[in-house]
């Protein structure tokens, strides 16, 4: 008995135009970071050595031997890469790089700025909790400056605008503005950054595509509204990429989970619009090229509807690649397709060679190319039953191949993206064709795009489901090296794994490994008690650049004091801590590096308390604490100084400010309130971001000994603000600064570091030690970071 193969020899996949597709992405990203003169240095070369290796193929230099025929031209067709790349790049490099433009950000000119508008408006949180900044992508057509002088010669720009008129802009809008001109961060065409104040002057309206696709977008948001907030705000993000009504928790989980590709227009989903054309027309019995012409025409009439942006063409470049190929009946021709989409995207804009979202999306497509076929085939051949192949190989595919992508750029590997990427893959379609009926219906027929989503909110519902449980896993990441290393590492891991299974032996033995080993971490990882550490009085978070700092009130129960610039923060860490229930939360002001993350602290947990200062502002941070509150159903009220709370060993008393202080160098910070606590005996300070009028006036209100503390968070991240009277009626034994990595602000200052040591305080940072916590050991005081004690402080 013989039994069929579903693929053969003739089945192997087509790599002759890989060569030159990789060697002109390569060339092209190394030509975003080196000059043009060097660029076009190595296009010559390269061509030279390209001629003479193609005159000896032919026998114009010799007879070639052997293995130089069985290759030469697959070399050929590397180095003509190189030469495209290389050269493309360098003539974009020059434009970028013109000596008016250069001159004009050198001197940080003042300019009136001629643009059109290349991708959607994209807000940015504002630094201090001031409302959001707009980003925007543009083509700068003509600059002048405040003496009349005028560059003209479209470069590229990057817009950082703070006038709420910006966001209205579509892509394509041509617009006049006056603004600053900076310097970019280098490593892309972005020839200058633009900072304008005032709104914009338009100069007619975009072009129809652009405002076609702008009236079906308000229209799908239009019949999401009557929906719940977390489906409501994730269908449009699925359907278009419109993530604006998307709460901040559903946004963090997916990322967690290894779920955002869902959140953003990509090949998936063009695959999924121009699939469902497929299989109609196939239903229909339609012949291949007619097949063909409805997936054309669908694909047209989806990027119309999420805008022709240069995302959007990548990605719809990218998930068509495999349809077409299947429509017009040449499996094999997949992927000599994608090489080819590479190759011309690349030279087109070479600014897509260093976009993590161009990389993602082609190792998506080479995995779902290359491995899913072959696995699925494996599968079936074992008794699986085709659906759920095609089910488990397509995730697997695509999260293999974008594996060393992800690490390198998030310096984790996800344990959960797989399966949670499994458990999605049935709501996803569905959610996305249905999304797109509600789209195209609005205009005509609301009451039918209404129904259309409230259908399509289920499978969206199970999305959300999916990514919160996800989330909520222990040990779903497990850290792993960043960076070009991280992302070779685990290439190399990869391919290493890939290679071994070949082998009966191998494979087993890989097995075997790969259960201990998650036998053997994952239970110590999930279930040791080195974290919280036994007997902790206080943890300062590792929350990036703010602060979030939790006070232990009963097992499961804590006062949270601030929580940190973004949801994920605070909320990782409240799980590290198995916190369920928070009491009490207290805000001590309203800058976005304190109340960013609030909804990370009412994510999963009843929070019965919110209290924050008398001084409102700014506007934004209070309206970001107002509406948590509101949502979580927390009790909210203002404090002033004398109020005081109790529960379990907590004892916490507002001592600070003594009055409201006007005209400081920073009020919301110098009206911190000011927190002296005490957790099993330890005094604890937390002054919040309080700087040296804050200080002063505290010291001159109240007892001498009412600052006095075991522990101090210190001030504004370590800033250098700070008055050395106070520090030294403090005394602390240990001082923790919660710290972002590399920020810019310069915290914490060196000096005040010095100050701190020199005094007797064991200092501890967040940024270099992660999670901190103090832990009351006997008669003294122990300091424990991620579960490993540090010393003893007496």
């Amino acid at each position: 008995m013989s039994t069929a193969r579903d693929t053969g020899p003739g089945d192997a996949p087509d790599l002759r135009l890989a060569g030159l597709a990789v060697a002109a992405w390569l060339a092209a990203l190394a030509g975003l970071h080196q000059s043009a003169t060097t660029m076009a240095t190595l296009a010559a070369g390269t061509a030279g050595l390209a001629v003479l290796l193609g005159l000896h193929l032919c026998g114009l230099l010799g007879r070639p031997a052997a293995p130089v025929r069985r290759y030469g031209w697959i070399a050929v067709a590397v180095l003509l890469g190189v030469v495209c790349g290389a050269a493309v790049t360098a003539a974009r490099v020059a434009v970028r790089d013109a000596a008016p433009v250069r001159a004009l950000v050198e001197e940080r000119a003042l300019v009136t700025a001629e643009l059109v508008v290349r991708d959607d408006p994209r807000p940015i949180r504002g630094a201090a909790g001031r409302p959001s900044t707009v980003l925007l992508r543009a083509d700068l057509v003509r600059l002048t400056d405040s003496a009349g002088r005028q560059v003209a010669g479209s470069v590229r720009g990057l817009l950082l605008a703070s006038d709420p008129a910006w966001r209205a802009l579509l892509p394509g809008q041509r617009v006049t503005a006056r603004g600053r001109l900076s310097a970019p961060r280098g490593g892309d065409l972005t020839a200058a950054v633009l900072s304008v104040t005032g709104p914009p002057t338009r100069h007619g309206p975009p072009p129809w595509p652009q405002r076609a696709a702008g009236a079906l977008r308000a229209g799908l948001q239009r019949a999401c509204e009557p929906l719940p907030d977390e489906q409501g705000g994730l269908l449009p993000g699925l359907v278009v990429g419109d993530t604006s009504r998307l709460p901040p928790t559903v946004e963090e989980d997916f990322r967690t989970t290894g779920m955002t590709h869902l959140n953003a227009v990509s090949g998936s989903n063009v695959a999924i619009i121009v699939g469902a054309v497929l299989l109609l027309a196939r239903w229909a019995r339609a012949g291949p090229w007619t097949a063909a012409v409805l997936c054309v025409v669908a694909l047209v009439g989806f990027v119309i509807l999420v805008r022709p942006s240069p995302s959007v063409v990548r990605a719809a470049a990218m998930g068509a690649i495999g349809l077409a190929a299947l429509a017009a009946g040449r499996p094999r021709a997949a992927l000599p397709a994608l090489a080819a989409a590479v190759t011309v995207l690349v030279l087109v804009d070479p600014d897509l060679a260093g976009d993590p979202g161009f990389t993602l999306s082609v190792c998506a497509t080479a995995g779902l190319l290359l491995l899913a076929p072959g696995w699925r085939d494996a599968l079936r051949r074992r008794g699986v039953p085709a659906g759920l192949a095609e089910a488990l190989a397509v995730p697997a595919a695509a999260q293999l191949a974008c594996g060393p992508v992800i690490a390198g750029l998030s310096g984790t590997v996800s344990l959960v993206a797989v399966p949670a990427n499994l458990l999605a893959v049935p709501a996803v379609a569905p959610a996305t064709v249905l999304g797109v009926a509600a789209a195209v219906a609005s205009p005509i027929w609301p009451t039918g795009a209404e129904f259309a989503a409230w259908l399509a909110s289920w499978p969206a519902w199970w999305l959300v489901v999916v990514a919160r449980q996800g989330a909520q896993l222990p040990a779903g990441t497990l850290p792993w090296p960043g960076g070009v290393t991280g992302a070779l590492l685990l290439a190399a891991v990869s391919v290493a794994l890939l290679l071994a299974v070949r082998r009966r032996a191998l494979r087993r033995l890989v097995a075997v490994c790969a259960a201990a080993v998650v036998l053997g971490t994952l239970p110590v990882r999930l279930l040791a008690a080195g974290w919280p550490p036994p007997g902790w009085v206080i943890v300062a978070c590792a929350v990036g650049q703010g602060d979030a700092v939790v006070l232990p009130v009963a097992a499961g129960r804590a006062v949270v004091v601030d929580a940190g610039p973004e949801p994920a923060g605070v909320d990782a860490c409240l799980r590290r801590l198995r916190v369920r229930e928070v009491p009490l939360l207290v805000v001590s002001h309203f800058h976005a590096d304190h109340v960013g993350g609030i909804a990370g602290v009412f994510r999963g947990r009843r929070v019965a308390d919110v209290v924050t200062p008398e001084w409102s502002e700014p506007p934004f941070g209070v309206s970001q604490v107002r509406a948590a509150a509101r949502t979580g159903g927390a009790r909210l009220r203002t404090v002033p100084a004398g109020w005081s709370w109790r529960a379990g060993g907590v004892e916490l008393t507002v001592i600070g400010p003594p009055y409201p202080l006007r005209g400081s160098r920073s009020d919301p910070n110098n009206n911190s309130l000011v927190l002296a606590a005490t957790v099993a005996g330890v005094r604890i300070l937390l002054p919040g971001d309080a700087e040296t009028e804050e200080q002063r006036a505290l010291l001159d209100a109240v007892p001498p000994g009412a600052v006095r503390a075991d522990v101090l968070k210190v001030a504004h991240h370590g800033s250098a603000y700070q008055d050395p009277e106070f520090l030294a009626a403090v005394r602390p034994a240990v001082a923790l600064v919660s710290v972002g990595v590399g920020n810019d602000y310069g915290h914490p200052n060196p000096g005040l570091l010095d100050r701190l040591s020199r005094a007797g305080a064991r200092v501890l940072r967040t940024d270099t030690d992660g999670d901190i916590a103090a832990v009351r050991d006997g008669p003294g005081l122990a300091v424990v970071t991620g579960g490993v004690p540090l010393g003893r402080q007496r």
